[in-house]
């Protein structure tokens, strides 16, 4: 990789090079646009390059028709055209206690039989007393719900309240001292922002994922009784088992809520904006 980068440092130098010396005749001649073009080095005038390297020094060697070198300096200090990318490593420490592992059991008719069916969720931590945030569609049905924290205790759960069309609901977990989430600012939010998804993908317990928000304010048909409006658009990866896991900003605040993604496509997940769930969330914890 480092190599690749200096030999596309080497082809922009060499670019600005030839467009240097194109401008560049022998002392006192008349450059383009009217402009008095500068001497060239000793050397330079009347050849072209045809050839380049990088010596042991770490500097750009031109090699000239007229079989001169000319040292071009050192390629560290030609222009930084790459884009950083962070390292979310501190951020996914920090974030990782106030996410939640949910396993769900549920009674469903086999035939003539009734059989346990086993599901999984996510959720977060909405405050430290134990109240978690979720999908409804994560809890709905569910005979039992299991919690389980980022340092591997279990809790048994409760439903405080849930609303189906909005597909949010609260549960309740009896514990102290939690971890809880803060909540963005999602006004400020952008196409091409850096955000993770955090959940219980196919209930392997807890992952984030990293991604960019693609497109905010999507309308997404789920089915026949179920619309969701104003959806985060994300390349972040959504799996079965991230419902009601948080996508987070680099601030580490909780600006949406993980719902779906579109079938048989990658890339393109969706969560409920923190600015459309909030309000319900604060209504269901009443």
């Amino acid at each position: 990789m480092r190599m690749l980068i200096k030999l596309v440092l080497v082809l922009l130098v060499i670019a600005t090079c030839m467009m240097a010396f194109a401008c560049t005749g022998p002392a006192g001649v008349q450059g383009p646009a009217g402009a008095q073009g500068p001497a060239g080095p000793a050397g330079v005038a009347g050849a072209n390059i045809t050839g380049a390297s990088i010596d042991i020094n770490g500097h750009l060697i031109l090699t000239l028709s007229n079989g001169r070198t000319i040292d071009a300096g050192s390629v560290s200090t030609a222009p930084n055209l790459a884009v950083a990318i962070p390292s979310f490593a501190d951020l996914i420490s920090a974030v990782n206690p106030s996410v939640v592992q949910i396993d769900t059991s549920a009674a469903v008719r086999a035939g003539r039989r009734t059989v346990q069916q086993q599901g999984a969720g996510s959720g977060w931590i909405m405050d430290a007393n134990g109240t978690i945030v979720t999908n409804n569609h994560v809890i709905t049905g569910a005979t039992t719900i299991t919690v389980t924290t980022s340092d591997g205790k279990t809790f048994p759960a409760q439903v405080i309240n849930a609303d189906t069309v909005t597909d949010l609901a609260l549960i309740k977990v009896n514990a102290t001292q939690l971890k809880s989430m803060k909540i963005g600012d999602t006004s400020k939010l952008r196409a091409g922002d850096w955000v993770l998804a955090i959940g219980n993908p196919l209930g392997e317990g807890i992952v984030a994922t990293q991604g960019i928000i693609s497109r905010l304010g999507v309308n997404t048909v789920y089915n026949e009784t179920q619309t969701y409006p104003d959806l985060i658009e994300t390349t972040a990866a959504i799996n079965p088992g991230n419902s009601g896991g948080p996508l987070i900003n680099m601030a580490g605040e909780v600006i949406g809520i993980t719902t779906l993604a579109a079938s048989g496509v990658q890339g393109m997940g969706y969560a409920i904006n923190m600015v459309d769930a909030l309000p319900v969330i604060q209504k269901l914890s009443k």
